[in-house]
């Protein structure tokens, strides 16, 4: 067993870094990963590369002991988007889902809706820009069959309440978009029916990496549009107007197994030191970005409370202070993401004293400003 030290020394992004919600700076694991078999590509030993077709079996085995879900059901994705379009694509009904959902999920449905014909949208309107159980609860109709949220939403830290969606929403099918999640969050997914993240952000697996995770009920319904021979159980020359089953189905081609090698590395490591342990010191640093924040007086817009966030701690300083905030942090090399108005500060296991030291300096640069500005 990992401790969360040895977990947390596995990382050495530079000091600044606060924008793990963007993107995670590579774990050593998926580094190491990387080296080993590029120069098993490069050198093309005789029998070697026969190892690469079994990264496939382990990042699946490796995902299911974090899912819940068995291996079968677990197909690797390049993406979120990607297995987020897989899955949508092959739905047809209803389906709800909140009007400020992450642009993958929107665009699936709307080109899914225009160019398919299976789906019929519900734009479930948000409640202080948050979908809650109770807000869907409202809004679901007798023709919806399947609901879609984010575990995390993107832009306000807000935790989905997962089990209390399930409970509203009965048995329709719950998809989950959980890469805002995936890694710092103990979800229980096993109560979704599909559930899509990727690698790029709190897992630092790297572009290029994800999965799609589909419950039994999920194969049943959907079908696999964009599927591709890979992984699937027949031979040349067979009958290929015959659908596919399962969850290999939701592939187009042969993954890149460097790619499944670096996902799988990282969550082996991440189920090592177990995703309690990785939460409770993510909700900590989170913690102290939000105490910064009080102390320099600088308005905090995302939940406070341990049970509705995460890693992500959303600042508003206002229109015309929002230019001096991002100087600040720009002066200091805080990373960070600007948009819409607001700060996007995500802090990560390896977010260390100097990085809170910078994020102090930046702070007191932009309260130095504005008492300057003010006189």
């Amino acid at each position: 067993m990992t401790t969360i030290e040895e977990y947390s020394a596995a990382f050495d992004e530079d000091p600044g870094y606060l924008d793990f919600a963007s993107f995670g700076p590579l774990a050593a694991a998926a580094v190491a990963e990387q080296s080993g078999w590029d120069e098993l590509l490069r050198r093309g030993r005789h029998g070697s590369l026969a190892a690469l077709n079994d990264q496939d079996a382990r990042v699946r085995r490796a995902a299911a002991a974090l899912t819940g879900f068995a291996p079968d059901q677990i197909s690797f994705q390049p993406s979120t988007t990607a297995g987020l379009m897989h899955a949508l694509f092959g739905f047809t009904g209803g389906v709800a889902l909140g009007a400020g959902e992450f642009p993958s999920v929107r665009i699936a449905i709307a080109r899914a809706a225009e160019h398919l014909g299976g789906i019929v949208p519900l734009w479930i309107a948000e409640q202080y820009g948050q979908i809650t159980p109770g807000t869907i609860r409202e809004q679901l109709t007798s023709t919806t069959r399947a609901v879609v949220v984010s575990l995390v939403d993107y832009r306000t830290g807000a935790v989905t309440d997962v089990e209390g969606v399930r409970q509203v929403i009965g048995d329709r099918l719950l998809v989950l978009d959980a890469v805002q999640g995936f890694g710092v969050v103990d979800a229980p997914y096993e109560l979704a029916d599909v559930v899509a993240t990727g690698g790029r952000k709190w897992l630092r697996a790297g572009h290029g990496t994800g999965l799609l995770a589909l419950s039994e009920r999920a194969l049943d319904q959907l079908h696999p549009v964009f599927s591709g021979y890979n992984r699937l159980e027949y031979e040349f020359g067979q009958d290929l107007a015959v659908t596919p089953r399962g969850a290999a189905a939701y592939q187009v081609s042969t993954p890149d197994p460097i790619a499944q090698a670096r996902l799988a590395a990282v969550l082996e490591s991440l189920a090592d030191v177990g995703v309690p342990a990785v939460q409770a010191a993510v909700l900590e640093r989170s913690a102290r970005l939000i105490a910064l924040a009080d102390e320099f007086g600088v308005p905090v817009v995302s939940p406070r409370s341990e049970l509705e966030r995460a890693g992500i701690v959303v600042l508003e300083p206002g229109t015309e202070r929002l230019a001096a905030l991002t100087a600040a942090l720009h002066n200091q090399g805080v990373s960070a993401t600007v948009r819409d108005g607001r700060v996007r500060l995500s802090a990560h296991v390896s977010t260390d004293e100097q990085t809170f030291g910078m994020m102090r300096d930046a702070l007191r640069g932009y309260a130095s400003s504005l008492s300057i500005a003010g006189r």
